[in-house]
């Protein structure tokens, strides 16, 4: 009997683990810098498993369900509605994953036609406080650190078992319930946790390029300067690949470019205060 216990218990543990939690977060964003009175709130996922976590907009897992449905429905591009994918829209483009066997974490954003991935070069080094509080049903310690040109509060938890957080915040002895800049621009705060299957892949259209992180913003700042040169050259030196279809061919090459130009213009000015500056 003594033996049927222990492999029992052997068993929830493993079961218990084998689970992935999400962590739900609400984002409070000041992304344009001229425009401080411009906040924009959305919820992202924090999904742990035993192996990894992954950090990433909730629209955007929205939006790849309905395009999943609409092809797997068998109606192609021609059955989703672009009114509900506009619904969707998201300012947290991104998505960081964490693995916990390496302690490596990698940023993945799309530039361009592709999508960019870097592993994080810059330690996170925190600074602990002996003052606590209580962020909803959670008792929580203060802790700071310097990270990206900001510098953040955080406020973790013991009573969840994960060294973990949002975005790229992680590495204290319990779970990240509240982390913001002192500048009150950015902050993300824990909403509601629950479990789910597992960490569902998110879907990618484009090429995949692995670069350092500084080749990753040079070729950011390329796309913002000259977009169609950066998209006919394919982005980071790739030659780009033949457009399906030809779609637009009829539309004048100049005014693609002037569109083109102001529409990356006017995101580049709705995003002129970045999480990270530096």
């Amino acid at each position: 009997m003594k033996k049927i216990g222990i492999i029992a218990l052997a068993l929830f543990i493993q079961n218990t683990f084998a689970q992935t939690n999400r962590f739900v977060y609400q984002v409070t964003m000041k992304p344009d810098a001229e425009n401080k009175n411009d906040i924009k709130t959305e919820n992202a996922y924090l999904d742990i498993s035993a192996e990894k976590s992954l950090f990433y907009s909730e629209n955007r897992a929205k939006r790849d369900s309905t395009l999943q449905k609409a092809f797997q429905g068998g109606g192609g591009r021609g059955s989703i509605n672009r009114e509900q994918l506009e619904g969707f829209r998201t300012n947290i483009s991104y998505s960081v994953e964490k693995d916990k066997s390496s302690q490596k974490i990698s940023y993945k954003d799309r530039i361009g036609r592709d999508i960019y991935v870097y592993e994080e070069d810059r330690p996170l080094n925190w600074k602990m406080s002996s003052e606590t509080s209580k962020i909803g049903e959670y008792k929580v310690q203060k802790a700071t650190t310097g990270f990206g040109g900001r510098k953040w509060t955080a406020w973790f938890t013991t009573d969840l078992p994960y060294q973990d957080g949002p975005y790229k915040f992680s590495g204290l002895p319990g779970l990240i319930v509240k982390v913001e800049d002192d500048k009150g621009e950015y902050s993300f705060d824990l909403m509601k946790n629950y479990k789910i299957a597992e960490i569902p892949t998110l879907n990618q259209f484009g090429n995949t390029l692995k670069v350092k992180r500084t080749d990753y913003l040079k070729q950011q700042q390329k796309y913002k300067t000259d977009p169609i040169s950066f998209m006919q050259n394919g982005g980071g030196g790739f030659p780009a690949p033949p457009r399906a279809g030809g779609g637009g061919g009829n539309q004048n090459p100049a005014d693609m470019r002037k569109r083109m130009e102001e529409r990356v213009k006017e995101e580049a000015k709705k995003n002129s205060n970045p999480i990270e500056l530096q």
